[in-house]
């Protein structure tokens, strides 16, 4: 005799049900306040041994960025840009690993792949 998925014996109903939706919801409350911090919280990259340096939140938000005087070459401009991209690259890459190791905190593991969640 086959069971139905309600009631007793273990089914999807009852009490599973409602610990798994108050789960999520706590889920979904803990991803909104790690979305809240990570837009605090900031990474920093430089380039060319720190002649720019960019700060960045880890919502990947470029927040501030430095270049020293002396990198400053109008005969060189290029070499400016690649150092720039190169900075702001590499915090925006920070921010995305900060932001991954915070989410897989709250999502134990379950990745990234929780549409709507965040």
């Amino acid at each position: 005799m086959a069971r139905g998925f309600g009631g007793g014996g273990g089914g999807f109903g009852g009490a599973n049900m409602s610990n798994l939706m108050k789960q999520a919801q706590k889920m979904q409350k803990d991803m909104e306040r790690i979305k809240e911090e990570l837009a605090e919280m900031t990474v920093e990259a430089t380039a060319g041994g720190g002649a720019v340096k960019v700060v960045a939140t880890c919502d990947k938000t470029i927040r501030e960025m430095t270049i020293e005087p002396e990198v400053v070459d109008p005969e060189d401009i290029e070499m400016l840009q690649d150092l720039i991209v190169a900075a702001v690259n590499e915090a925006l890459r920070k921010a995305e690993e900060t932001s991954a190791a915070e989410i897989g905190k709250v999502t134990g593991g379950l990745g990234g792949g929780m549409p709507g969640l965040f």
